[in-house]
């Protein structure tokens, strides 16, 4: 039985990767394009998620402790120290939230290249063949249009989550800035 149930889970899996090869041809190169950058962007993502729900808790500590450590805390010298601490900690937050917005813009714009180049080829058939031959044409219109759709999905899944990053890392800052407080 367990046999059977792997036969058919290996099937799926084959149906599956099918599938996503069938439709990565249909959009053509550009949106082989488009996956890789989805990929990286989220690829950034996640690492992200990691760093803000598991390692960034040590870093705060790490800082909070740093700042307490010091017996002076009201003196310039000690306030730029502080400032250093903030800000080692904010830079930590906000690392690869710039390179994730520009992937999240990305996206659309080899959207829009997919559909130029699916466009010409439309153009081209319709040079070759004349405008009868729908058939080609189809394919054309489904180059043009599948790339911009993945282009659009993968800019607005990576639009809300960079969008709460930035949210998160700017409320955990001020919660650092808060924590690093003078003491006397």
């Amino acid at each position: 039985m367990t046999v059977l149930m792997e036969l058919a889970q290996l099937t799926n899996t084959a149906d599956a990767i099918s599938a996503i090869r069938e439709f990565m041809d249909t959009g053509g190169q550009v949106l082989t394009v488009i996956g890789i950058v989805i990929f990286i962007m989220w690829l950034l993502i996640f690492e992200r998620f990691v760093f803000v729900f598991y390692s960034y808790k040590s870093v705060k500590r790490h800082l909070i402790a740093s700042w307490q450590d010091r017996h002076e805390q009201s003196s310039w010298y000690a306030q730029h120290i502080r400032l250093a601490l903030i800000s080692r900690g904010t830079t930590k937050l906000n690392r690869n939230l710039v390179l994730i917005q520009s992937l999240v813009v990305l996206c659309p714009l080899l959207g829009l290249l997919g559909t130029v180049t699916g466009m010409i080829e439309v153009f081209d058939v319709m040079a070759i063949s004349g405008s009868g031959n729908a058939r080609s044409m189809a394919s054309g219109v489904s180059r043009a249009t599948i790339p911009t759709m993945a282009g659009m999905v993968g800019s607005l899944s990576g639009v809300f989550t960079i969008t709460w990053l930035r949210r998160h890392a700017k409320k955990e800052s001020e919660l650092l800035t808060d924590s690093l407080a003078v003491s006397h």
